[in-house]
């Protein structure tokens, strides 16, 4: 069940992104949150998925995408577009589906980055709210953007 609702909310993010032009995608128009744009959301997504899915559930060693300082994920990097950000993203559900190959929700994690040994149930759950949490500043992004309103 977990992993029907991680795969729906990431089918969200994409379209949400997809038809902005750079200048829109790229845009920060939170004062507060001067990281924060809609391609900035998905950077980070792909950094949480690896994170969590290969490096901790699977103990694949990858580098983190978390990078130098609290917002680092967030940031875009030189050369990025809007359909590299959104085809780095879809990249890391791949990775993800073979770091969950043949576990079940009470396997306990493999990488041991934090010293928690969590279950792969506490992962997902944790994706879950995370994605989804996300996903609702995708809606204010896109709104503020062009005024387009979606699920």
């Amino acid at each position: 069940m977990l992993t029907d609702f991680l795969t729906f909310l990431r089918l969200t993010p994409v379209p949400k992104v997809e038809g902005l032009s750079w200048a829109d995608a790229s845009a920060t128009p939170i004062p507060t949150s001067p990281v924060v744009s809609a391609l900035g959301v998905l950077r980070h997504l792909t950094a949480v998925e690896r994170w969590w899915l290969s490096i901790e559930v699977d103990g694949v060693e990858l580098p983190s995408l978390w990078g130098e300082g609290a917002d680092a994920s967030w940031r875009l990097h030189e050369g990025d577009r809007v359909e590299s950000v959104i085809a780095e993203y879809r990249a890391e559900w791949e990775r993800s589906a073979q770091a969950l190959e043949g576990l079940g929700p009470d396997d306990r994690t493999r990488g041991d980055h934090d010293g928690n040994g969590r279950t792969v149930r506490w992962v997902l759950a944790h994706l879950v709210q995370e994605t989804g949490r996300h996903v609702g500043h995708l809606d204010f992004l896109r709104e503020l953007a062009d005024g387009e309103e979606g699920d």
